[in-house]
């Protein structure tokens, strides 16, 4: 019986994973199961492995051979430079008459000589030096004593005999003895010196480079590399000696000295082996003396040189960005104690310095934006240590620091352009050398934009100092007032001469290529490295004009924006001088206009995608014939736009230039809509014939982005959601160890969601190209196209909610649906409280109010009014609403006026309800105080979401906003890449409308020709909060002191901070006060009308939009579009009645200001509708209301009805018609 039986008879199941078979007669040949194609696959195997052992035998000899040889050539070199150290041992033995006999090599007393004597002729030292050069080794300890030896004797030798060894058979032995020296110090890390050694060799280096200068220089990268690896090492090899640094000081210093072919060669080196080393710093006086003795002007060509783009060799592409960081440090520093702070040079950088530190800071902008600003306390752990690579989120050391914010000071800055002297290239157009200065231009550019990309949070003030500084108009600089040219004008001269803004000014097409990134260009092999570089110099110099000009926009007022094209003189302020020709700005606009419409229109392009259809001309885009991008380019299109850099510059990229063109443009046209100064339709890009076709595209458009959106949508929702119910599962183990995995998965899952967000942004503005301009650059457009579109937008909202546009079926819908959900729609309001109510039974309605609402009117007694709601109630509830909230002088004080009687958010609301809760004894911070402010906030949200109803719903109300507040309506919906850097910009023009006295004291500060610290300002407003109290009927007052930056009270106004002064103001109170209450409204304001079709308008159009049209009342249009009830209704003859007739007659003899007093008699506004009165709703109506010819006219408002006696005489029409529209004749309601 077998040992290994189970009881089971079945054969065990044989499991082979290998995959070779094992059944040994399967491959046997002749075997009736061998596999003919395996058979010929092993002989194959076994023929190449034969082949393979062949090669290895014939390969064995030759192998061996070489072996044998290599062996016997290391034994005879060895042999030789044993002997060769044998006889110069005997020969420094006998010149110093010690024994012959050796001790490990040496002889016994010969490395512990402390002086040595020179040689006697130049024949012996030239001897002893070839021998030594033959075998000495940097790895040999006992080399290295034998090259100290030499080195003393040989310095001896040179102090004897100061005109020796001339000759040119000295020159390579020489050369080979600072290669071995410097080799030695090299290894001083791993065989370390004594600091005797050291100092002997660097005194022995310092010889040689005034001896053989420009032989060294050749090898600079190695002998600055080992003086580098000796300074950051002398207190750790020195054995707690003290090091002398005057030898390592002279060896750094000699090589620069003597003026060769190779001087430069020599600070190449110096500048990419020893100022890359950290802490420099530490050699204390060593490394002024070293700064006072580099010749700064070869050290900055040198390194211009360096920087320069040379297939791989360049300095950014060789060193880490630590070792960059101190490079900056070090060159600044240099030329710092070069020209000394009083020197001339100092206030004026030149164009080297520009050059290499601006190519320095590109390269480094994120290390020193994200570094730079790190606490005190997180410096302090590493001011004494050196950067760790890859190490970004450490502090910079502090004398990196200290140095790079030398960059932003007022003086370097302003001083900018003085250097310059070839202006008149830029001026005149006889010159004849426009390239100089447009080098000098665009170099100039490239730093400045590093400088505001790598300091974000001085922004403001460098662009100031730029503003304030100027260029000389003559080649010779005189100094006088009158030759200064404003750096404003000087960049536009420069920017307005470039090749790019020719191009995109005649052509926008043309702004797709020059706007294509380096890298679109190589994928598509067409690439030209000078041609690029030429077009990103020009693009530096367009890109700062845009920077200062937009900054320049902002203090700049209407006054001294329009006194451009009169002639200026150097008696007028700087704003002034700076302001550019009003033809100079039209033709700006031109060129913004063409490059603004293809960056949105052409985005796939320029980033380097190629889309299905493609259509560049302008009439091909305004005819709706382009198809969108197909949409499995979204992810490309996700990522391309914000990786794409214009011009090398850090930080400018497609999406920033889009937001800062975009913004320029809107700023001018603000400027253009409040004093018209452009042609007629100059902001149009299209004839009004093609609009037809437009509306229908841009209305497929937005239908096709909401359906994305909802889909979008949905994953989103579902994904987050998973994720929450993740964490509500287990939130108990988030704390927990042996969960940070989850964590982590988690993190990335809402990273992934987050992408997906931006992707979907990015994907929408490449198929939604009309919508996108439209929502940024509306001012393309006629405003009649784009009130149609809105109009469209609304319709398809109500056909997307609803199914229906008709108010009607939608309620009898409701009335059928299981849900019922009308009641919610339906509110009892009493006349003397029609906020209140409103209020309390709609807010929660939220985005519901966008559906048809019933409202009944009740007495002080609950008695309903009499009458059907078909839209006449609804409007005449929201006009009342409306009228009630918005008026100064009721007691919710939301909103108040300015001089001109213009509405605005109170911007002091929110601190007047603390102060009220205080003294009612809440708690600051309780529950009730919170609910208390939250409850004033909803309020200014209702109020939004009321306007957003009568906008949504076509009805006009007699509400007039200040122009900065419907500014903010306008630019909150600027969509995609666009939408903060296309946001409100508080300026000081805007200061108009809220505060004249304000506007006028913050105009003569601008102005004030003396020093304004006479008026000891700081950067601190007083805000000025009214108190209501019972015993009073006057409100007390108080005020509240607010800084506008970090330690503003301790910061004085100068005349060099005061524009910058003036902004923060600007942006205090038209910002940051009301930011909590006009957030509040636009929040309800977006609930019903998309922020996004609100961008479509300007303020002046958003107030047409509110409250209609202010141009002359057309009565032939009115009448057209009228209905008739009654006597008065228009039988199958088509008549009109006759007393109908008495009336068009009498209003046609009206003044145009007896019109709109009997538009606002019947309709509650004196404005028409905007598309005309046929878009009026309810419609214009008359019917009559008795024969009684001493009866004056009455109206119902809510339905916009005119009850007209009929009248027999125009006269008696007339008088009785222009009574009542001038005395308000009483509402009576149907």
């Amino acid at each position: 019986m077998f040992t290994s039986f189970t009881g089971s008879a079945r054969p065990r199941r044989q499991v082979n994973l290998s995959g070779r078979n094992t059944n040994p007669f399967a491959t046997t040949p002749g075997s009736r199961q061998t596999n003919p194609s395996q058979l010929s696959q092993n002989a194959l195997a076994h023929a190449q492995q034969e082949r393979v052992l062949r090669q290895q035998e014939r390969a064995r000899p030759p192998a061996a051979t070489r072996i044998q040889r290599t062996w016997r050539g290391h034994r005879g070199r060895e042999e030789a430079r044993g002997r060769w150290r044998r006889e110069w041992d005997e020969v420094e033995a006998r010149d110093q008459g010690q024994n012959t006999a050796l001790v490990d090599g040496l002889p016994s007393k010969l490395q512990f000589s402390s002086s040595q004597v020179p040689y006697e002729s130049e024949a012996a030292c030239l001897g002893q030096l070839r021998l030594l050069i033959q075998f000495a080794s940097p790895q040999s300890h006992d080399d290295v004593l034998r090259l100290h030896l030499f080195a003393s004797r040989y310095l001896s030798s040179l102090q004897s005999l100061p005109s020796a060894f001339p000759a040119d058979v000295w020159i390579y032995p020489l050369l080979r003895l600072a290669k071995i020296s410097i080799a030695t110090l090299k290894q001083n890390k791993a065989v370390p010196l004594s600091p005797s050694i050291i100092n002997e060799l660097l005194s022995l280096l310092s010889a040689l480079s005034a001896v053989i200068p420009k032989q060294i220089s050749s090898y600079s990268q190695s002998y600055y590399q080992a003086l580098a690896e000796i300074s950051s090492d002398t207190k750790s090899q020195s054995s707690g000696q003290d090091f002398d640094q005057r030898p390592l000081e002279m060896a750094i210093l000699d090589l620069l000295q003597p003026i060769t072919s190779r001087t430069i060669t020599a600070y190449e080196g110096f500048i990419s082996e020893f100022l890359v080393t950290p802490n420099l710093s530490t050699l204390d006086a060593s490394l002024d003396r070293i700064a006072a003795n580099v010749n700064y002007k070869l050290l900055a060509s040198a390194m211009n040189d360096l920087l320069r783009v040379q297939q791989g060799h360049n300095l950014l592409n060789l060193k880490s960005r630590d070792e960059l960081l101190w490079l900056l440090a070090y060159f600044i520093y240099f030329r710092y104690v070069a020209y000394g702070r009083g020197h001339p040079a100092s206030k004026a950088p030149d164009a080297l310095y520009v050059n290499a530190v601006s190519t320095l800071i590109s390269h480094l902008a994120d290390d020193i934006g994200g570094r730079i600003d790190m606490s005190a306390e997180s410096r302090s752990t590493n001011a004494g240590g050196t950067i760790i690579s890859q190490s970004s989120m450490l502090p910079l050391p502090d004398f990196v620091r200290d140095k790079i914010l030398t960059l932003v000071d007022q003086e370097n800055v302003s001083g900018l352009l003085a250097h310059l002297e070839v202006v008149p290239t830029l001026v005149d157009e006889a010159s004849s050398t426009p390239s100089q200065a447009s080098a000098q231009a665009s170099a100039l550019a490239s730093y400045a934009l590093t400088l505001l990309r790598s300091f974000p949070r001085r922004a403001d003030e460098i662009r100031m100092w730029l503003y304030l500084g100027s260029t000389s108009r003559n080649s010779s600089e005189t100094g006088k007032p009158e030759d200064r040219l404003p750096a404003i004008k000087y960049f536009y001269e420069a920017a307005r001469r470039t090749n790019v803004y020719s191009l995109i000014r005649g052509d926008p097409n043309q702004a797709v290529g020059l706007l294509r990134s380096d890298s679109a260009k190589q994928h598509s092999k067409k690439a030209v490295s000078q041609v690029a570089e030429s077009t990103a110099q020009q693009w530096r110099v367009i890109l700062l004009f845009l920077e200062l000009y937009t900054f320049v926009l902002k203090v700049m007022d209407d006054e001294e924006f329009l006194s451009g094209s009169s002639p200026s003189n150097f008696t007028q302020t700087w704003t002034r001088q700076s302001a550019l020709p009003l033809e100079q700005v039209q033709d700006l606009t031109v060129f913004l206009k063409n490059l603004g419409f293809s960056m949105y229109w052409n985005a796939s392009d320029i980033a380097g995608i190629e889309p299905s259809e493609t259509k560049n001309t302008i009439a091909d885009y305004f005819s709706g014939n382009i198809g969108p991008t197909s949409e499995s380019q979204q992810d490309a299109l996700s990522i391309k736009p914000d990786t794409i850099v214009i011009a090398g510059v850090p930080g400018m990229t497609m999406t920033y230039m889009k937001g800062m063109i975009t913004g320029l443009l809107r700023m001018v046209y603000e400027r253009d809509s409040r004093r018209k100064f452009l042609p007629q339709d100059h902001w149009l890009m299209t004839k009004l014939s093609e609009m037809d076709r437009f509306i229908s595209a841009v209305v497929a458009e937005e239908e096709h982005k909401h359906k994305i959106q909802e889909s979008y949508d949905a994953e989103e929702d579902e994904a987050q959601n998973a994720i929450d119910e993740e964490e509500f599962g287990d939130g108990y183990t988030n704390n927990l160890v042996g969960t940070q995995r989850t964590q982590q998965v988690r993190n990335i899952e809402r990273l992934k969601i987050q992408q997906r967000k931006t992707s979907r942004r990015k994907y929408l503005e490449s198929v939604t190209p009309r919508l996108e301009i439209l929502q940024n650059m509306p001012f393309f457009i006629p405003f009649s196209t784009r009130v149609q579109i809105f109009r469209e937008f609304v319709t398809l909202d109500q056909l997307r909610r609803r199914g229906t546009a008709d108010a009607d079926t939608w309620r009898f819908a409701m009335m059928n649906s299981s849900s019922n959900n009308i009641g919610r729609h339906r509110a009892k309001v009493r006349r003397e409280s029609i906020f209140d109510d409103a209020f309390e039974q709609f807010y929660e309605l939220g985005e519901g109010l966008k559906e048809p609402i019933q409202i009944r009117f009740v007495d002080k007694f609950d008695t309903v009014e009499e009458g059907i709601d078909g839209g006449g109630v609804t409007k005449e509830f929201l006009t009342s609403v409306t009228n009630e909230a918005f008026s100064p002088k009721n007691d919710l004080n939301l909103f108040i006026e300015n001089d001109q009687h213009l509405l605005y958010p109170n911007p002091s609301a929110i601190d007047e309800r603390k102060d009220f809760l205080a003294q009612a004894g809440l708690k600051d911070g309780s529950a009730e105080w919170i609910s208390r402010v939250r409850d004033l906030l909803r309020r200014y949200e209702f109020l939004g979401r009321i306007i957003g109803k009568c906008l949504y719903e076509g009805i006009l109300v007699d509400i007039h906003f200040a122009g900065f507040f419907l500014l903010k309506w306008a630019l909150t919906g600027g969509s995609g890449s666009a939408t903060k850097e296309s946001s409100y910009r508080a300026n000081i023009n805007d200061l108009r409308d809220l505060d004249e006295g304000l506007y006028q004291g913050l105009l003569q500060l601008k102005n004030y020709p003396g020093n304004v610290e006479d008026f000891s300002l700081n950067f601190a407003v007083t805000d000025t909060i009214s108190q209501h109290s019972k015993d009073s009927t006057q409100p007390n007052q108080r005020t509240i002191t607010r800084e506008l930056r970090p330690s503003g009270s301790e910061i004085s106004v100068t005349n060099e901070n005061r524009l910058v002064y003036i902004s923060y103001v600007a942006r205090h109170r038209l910002q940051i006060q009301p930011h909590q209450q006009t957030s509040a409204f636009l929040r309800g304001l977006g609930t019903i009308i998309s922020p996004s079709w609100l961008s479509m308008f300007n303020q002046t159009e958003l107030q047409t939009l509110v409250g209609g049209d202010s141009s002359e009342i057309d009565v032939s249009d009115l009448r057209h579009n009228t209905l008739y009830g009654g006597l008065y209704t228009i039988g199958d003859d088509n008549e009109e009645h006759p007393s109908v007739k008495l009336f068009w007659q009498a209003v046609q003899s009206f003044s145009d200001v007896d019109r709109r007093k009997l538009l606002k008699f019947v309709t509650s506004t004196p404005r028409a509708p905007l598309l005309g009165f046929a878009q009026l709703n309810p419609r214009f109506s008359i019917r009559d209301s008795g024969h009684d010819q001493t009866r004056l006219p009455s109206t119902s408002t809510c339905v916009n009805l005119l009850k007209l006696p009929v009248y027999t005489s125009v006269e008696t029409l007339r008088d009785r018609l222009l009574y009542s529209i001038n005395a308000g004749a009483g509402f009576n309601l149907s």
